[in-house]
């Protein structure tokens, strides 16, 4: 059972908690920490996109954020990021390395395998420039299938035709410095 807190519209805790499934299924708001890992390739800015686990309760086998995931109840974004980070691809990373581009409110509503899926969340977005090869990553398989290292540009060109199969908002990915040296991004 993962517990979450509940929070009001910026994203700080009420004093309540609900069990995930629960948030999901009722669309109570909780918090997300979503952070894209970005490089300077040779046709510009890269982001590492993960494809979704199959068996996920959402969104399964979609291309995805580098690394994203619910702040267990009692705990901040930063930590959440950063144990994410480590979780899903092996990275160990600092706070500082994490570079905040802003937040944002998601509310959407699907279903999957016969259930509705309700997603009410206020999510912190981060942004880690990390040269690493996929082959350095130790991908947790429940968690994601594989990466992917796409241009930013193309990137977003492929979100806003819908021609890749992801669960990726335009609006985010806007959200993310083009070019390393540009801190007025962040």
């Amino acid at each position: 059972m993962e517990l979450l807190d509940v929070v009001d519209e910026h994203g700080v805790p009420t004093g309540e908690t609900v069990e995930r499934e629960i948030a999901h299924r009722q669309g109570i708001r909780h918090r997300t920490a979503h952070v894209w890992i970005l490089r300077e390739g040779e046709s510009g800015t890269e982001v590492l996109l993960q494809k979704r686990s199959a068996n996920k309760d959402s969104h399964p086998g979609c291309y995805d954020i580098s690394s994203a995931g619910h702040i267990p109840a009692g705990v901040d974004y930063l930590p959440s990021a950063i144990r994410e980070l480590q979780e899903e691809l092996g990275l160990s990373v600092c706070q500082d390395e994490l570079h905040y581009c802003g937040q944002r409110i998601i509310h959407w509503k699907d279903e999957f395998y016969g259930k509705s899926f309700v997603d009410n969340q206020v999510s912190n977005i981060y942004c880690l420039w990390r040269n690493v090869s996929s082959e350095e990553l130790t991908l947790q398989e429940s968690e994601v299938e594989s990466v992917l290292w796409m241009n930013l540009q193309q990137c977003k060109e492929l979100v806003a035709s819908g021609e890749l199969k992801s669960c990726i908002f335009l609006e985010e990915l806007n959200m993310l410095p083009c070019e390393k040296n540009r801190k007025s991004d962040w």
